[in-house]
């Protein structure tokens, strides 16, 4: 990691907030290209109702459509769990399906998410499959993923603590993610600890431009005057 982790109360800050506030003030920044550092629609929340995920990546890689080279199944190695260790608390277990369909097979269900739970983490990512949701929804264990499925197929580990890739997104191992029922995408962790602010502040203006919108007497005039006093561009001002 570049810097040293958050404190419990900063990731806390960081939980007010959905994933869309929080990339509004990552955009402030200017610290890297607006269509970067968020994974794209193929993989999704599966626990929609769930508050906003926070933790640190722990990424694992695996492969589901065909047998491993060596062992039976994923219980054949357990070295993995030395990695999600070696990442700070809370963590987020981030897993790419290496295969060239991903999604067959589950690698996440009621007992890895128990597992992982034990471990501290706080959820998974994937681009694959998940299953047993009933169980996992009642661990309270939120699960982003491609798809969900029946069997695990032939999943197990491929290898894990490396660079991943997935959604177009770039998780590299100790990435802060944040993620809700918008997406996930990854906090640079050298701002991370102004963005509660900067969020707030956003949350603020756009409340106040909905009053403005929402109110009897509202005109263009108003709406104008309002985008003004706040600083804020007419073209950051989506229909």
């Amino acid at each position: 990691m570049k810097q040293a982790p958050l404190a419990p109360e900063q990731l806390e800050k960081l939980k007010q907030f959905d994933s869309c506030t929080i990339a509004n003030a990552i955009e402030e920044f200017d610290i890297r290209l607006r269509n970067e550092g968020f994974a794209d629609s193929s993989i999704r929340c599966l626990f929609e109702d769930f508050p906003p995920m926070v933790g640190y990546a722990a990424t694992v890689r695996i492969r589901t459509a065909e047998p491993p080279m060596e062992g039976h199944s994923y219980f054949d190695r357990l070295d993995w769990l030395d990695h999600v260790l070696s990442i700070p608390a809370p963590r987020v277990v981030v897993i790419q399906d290496m295969d060239s369909h991903p999604g067959l097979g589950s690698f996440i269900g009621e007992i890895h998410a128990s597992i992982l739970l034990a471990l501290g983490c706080v959820g998974a990512v994937t681009n694959g499959g998940v299953r047993d949701l009933p169980a996992v929804r009642a661990m309270n264990f939120p699960l982003f993923a491609r798809n969900v499925c029946v069997s695990h197929a032939f999943a197990h580990i491929f290898d894990f603590g490396k660079p991943l890739e997935m959604g177009h997104l770039e998780v590299q191992p100790g990435d802060l993610i944040h993620g809700d029922r918008h997406g996930f995408q990854t906090i640079p962790v050298e701002i991370a600890d102004k963005v509660p602010a900067r969020a707030h502040r956003i949350a603020e203006e756009e409340q106040e431009i909905i009053r403005v919108c929402r109110s009897a007497d509202f005109s263009l005039t108003k709406l104008r005057n309002a985008v003004s006093s706040l600083g804020i561009k007419r073209q950051d001002i989506k229909p």
